[in-house]
């Protein structure tokens, strides 16, 4: 099908979504046919998670309509949204790790005679879920904790086809994939919309619309800006206007001479077992460090270790020439290392409390006075940090949950600016970043190098490890391949080197 029926299974108009203090949506247009893939677009703060949320019922539209199947409907819950047929399926999966596959897929609506459940026909419902979506091989009795990311995200499709999802909504689904998973949940997205299921896809990576998309709507500060683009022809350069408002390119600040001297994080020989082996590298004062790899090659866990996150069984980590307590995170921010981590906000954010906590929270003994926290003084240096990085909105008693990502990575990044750290390592620092926002996050880092930071970025974008970095480590299956100026490797290089498994 893909888009080729006119008549729109769903159609949204005028949608307007208001909030204390703040027009979420100021009318937002969207209409998605049977059989296509409609990718939304937008940077943080467009009004992309507001607008999913009002289709999946959990927010209600104070202004503006919405038809399925050219009959106009309210969702005063999610699962009325459900019962319709549209299923949405979050960037953080709400999958429950103690339970198994089948019980995952069925949660909710258990299949049940005469009040008992019957196992054994939801386990053979769940095989034939998987089995439509190309993923027969996953045991429905697994416990879903111990399926991979892919894994349990198949999972998740399972589940929205449970309740007989004709639309189903997909948010940043590529964001913990591997290049060869990203690929098969594409074929997984074909197969659906095959059998006319309609897939609303929202991601920030302009060649995953390329390769799956159908029709574009395009989202700026809660407005429909270009709706019904296509896909594969709408120029990149387009794309980023009308999200931005203004031309821009992935522009990374200029290069200086690499610095010289002697290195100010020192890692020798780390191993963790069935992780990584042997890992040494080190990083000077106003050096960037890239570290480039696949998904699973063990890059996120070398810099927990060193952040003392995870203890090594063997290997040291020094910071100016002095050792560092492994397996301690308070001995290594006392030796002056900061961790931007990859899942931001299950692992660095406390997202019920305010901006100004989140800041200070790494040097909360400079705010004690007498056994009590000076919340004024507090508060006074976490602006003066969110000011200089163009934190919005502003102000720091805002609560966390309401930054968009773009926003919320600055305030990790002004954590570690005001605890005055000499070692930052960045762990995949603009995931789910718009691109906009990106731009001010390769400025802020090279900034900080700069200063003499020792910098070191883990990310999954090659052009982003080749385009921040001075010096770019390759590294697959714990170990690290290949080493040299970022200059004089390319992104067909680093992929050679992965895939051949040498530096060859």
């Amino acid at each position: 099908m893909h888009g080729n029926d006119a008549t729109a299974l769903l159609g949204m108009t005028d949608i307007v979504k208001r909030f204390p203090g703040v027009v979420a949506l100021g009318g937002v247009d969207l209409d998605v046919r049977a059989g296509e893939v409609h990718c939304l677009l937008g940077q943080n703060g467009a009004g992309k998670s507001t607008l999913i949320k009002v289709l999946a019922g959990v927010h209600q539209p104070d202004e503006g309509s919405i038809t399925w199947e050219g009959r106009e409907v309210s969702f005063a819950h999610p699962q009325a949204a459900m019962d319709l047929g549209i299923a949405t399926i979050y960037q953080e999966l709400d999958l429950v790790e103690g339970l198994t596959v089948a019980e995952n897929v069925f949660l909710g609506h258990e299949r049940s005679r005469l009040g008992f459940s019957q196992r054994r026909s939801t386990a053979r419902a769940a095989s034939a879920l998987l089995e439509r979506l190309g993923h027969g091989e996953i045991d429905p009795g697994t416990e879903v904790g111990d399926l991979s990311a892919a894994g349990q995200q198949i999972v998740s499709m399972a589940r929205a086809l449970s309740h007989d999802a004709r639309l189903i909504v997909m948010d940043e689904p590529s964001a913990v994939l591997d290049a060869g998973e990203v690929q098969r949940l594409f074929h997984v997205i074909r197969e659906l919309t095959a059998q006319g299921v309609a897939v609303v896809y929202i991601s920030h990576r302009l060649e995953e619309i390329r390769a799956v998309g159908d029709r574009v709507t395009v989202l700026k500060d809660g407005r429909t800006v270009a709706t019904g683009l296509s896909a594969k022809e709408t120029p990149t350069s387009e794309v980023i206007r009308l999200m931005t408002g203004r031309a821009i390119e992935y522009v990374f600040p200029p290069r200086r001479k690499p610095p010289t001297g002697e290195p100010l994080l020192r890692v020798e020989n780390l191993t963790r077992r069935g992780e990584f082996t042997d890992i040494s590298f080190d990083v000077r004062p106003g050096e960037v460090l890239g570290v480039a790899g696949l998904v699973g090659a063990g890059r996120s866990e070398v810099v927990e270790t060193v952040f003392g996150a995870r203890r090594a069984d063997s290997g040291t980590v020094s910071v100016d020439g002095r050792p560092v307590r492994g397996g301690s995170v308070a001995a290594a921010v006392a030796a002056g290392i900061g961790l931007c981590p990859e899942e931001r906000k299950s692992q660095a954010l406390l997202l019920g409390e305010s901006v100004a906590t989140n800041v200070s929270m790494a040097s909360l003994a400079r705010f004690a006075r007498g056994g009590f926290v000076d919340h004024r003084a507090e508060r006074a240096a976490a602006l003066e940090q969110t000011t200089g990085l163009d934190v919005r909105p502003a102000g720091v008693d805002r609560e966390m949950r309401t930054l968009s990502g773009g926003n919320q990575q600055k305030v990790v990044l002004a954590r570690w600016l005001l605890r005055g750290c000499r070692v930052l390592l960045l762990d995949e620092p603009t995931r789910g970043v718009d691109v906009g926002a990106r731009s001010e996050i390769y400025a802020l880092v090279r900034r900080l190098a700069e200063d003499g930071v020792a910098v070191v970025v883990v990310s999954s974008e090659i052009e982003e490890v080749l385009g921040l970095s001075d010096r770019v480590l390759v590294v697959a299956d714990g170990a690290v391949l290949h080493e040299s100026p970022a200059d004089q490797l390319d992104e067909h290089r680093v992929l050679d080197i992965i895939m051949r498994g040498d530096a060859a």
